[in-house]
């Protein structure tokens, strides 16, 4: 049997380092990669133009993402987990979902970068051939639902307006963020994406999604 010495013992093995330095590489690429997508779009922005943002090689680039789609894959995935921890998972708890779709669209509006990258390649990726175009048709299916449990749970409770159903607030909430955020994107200082959102929420459900913080805006 083999022990390890003074050093190992209290710092755990060594070969933790090259994967934590991993970890910072991938990071950082995919930093990159948001921004050129976000600025290029997908067709446009090279693994070229990612790697010389990282001060690599395109060699170094695809020796962490086996190519451009993966890279993609992997940059939708890291702004999806950015909002899941905004956002909660399920829309079962209706006022909890709405509340967090304000705080979403106003921590959007301090990463101009992800939501360019949003808006740009959601509009690409109507295009069938485009490799994001099977990713924004399910993301589109399964906000729709989820917004649609999050305004029938509140239906059932009695707190939205009458006239308003599930399905039509599911879409037109959808289409005020998307909307939001492209006005937003021409000219920044024209509008506050989360008072403008729960005003429009307000106008489908009974409750008062003011936040205190932010002044009830």
């Amino acid at each position: 049997m083999t022990t390890k010495t003074g050093d190992e013992a209290r710092t755990g093995p060594r070969r933790r380092g090259p994967y934590a330095k991993t970890a910072a590489v991938r990071t950082a690429i995919l930093d990159a990669a948001l921004d050129v997508f976000g600025e290029s779009g997908y067709r446009s922005g090279s693994l070229r133009e990612v790697a010389d943002r990282v001060g690599m090689s395109e060699a170094g680039v695809l020796h962490h993402f086996p190519n451009k789609n993966a890279l993609l894959a992997d940059v939708l995935d890291r702004r999806d987990l950015r909002s899941y921890a905004i956002v909660p998972k399920e829309g079962s708890d209706g006022e909890a979902t709405l509340r967090g779709l304000v705080r979403l669209a106003d921590y959007n509006a301090t990463v101009p970068g992800i939501v360019k990258l949003f808006a740009v390649l959601s509009t690409e990726a109507t295009s069938s051939d485009h490799p994001a175009h099977a990713y924004f048709v399910t993301r589109y299916e399964t906000t729709r639902s989820y917004l649609r449990a999050a305004f029938s749970s509140l239906m059932a409770q009695g707190r939205v307006r009458e006239g308003v159903t599930p399905e039509r607030a599911a879409i037109a909430t959808i289409a005020m963020m998307d909307g939001l955020q492209v006005q937003w994107l021409l000219e920044p200082g024209l509008l506050d994406m989360g008072a403008q959102l729960r005003r429009f929420l307000e106008s489908f459900v009974d409750i008062d999604l003011g936040d205190p913080a932010r002044g009830g805006a």
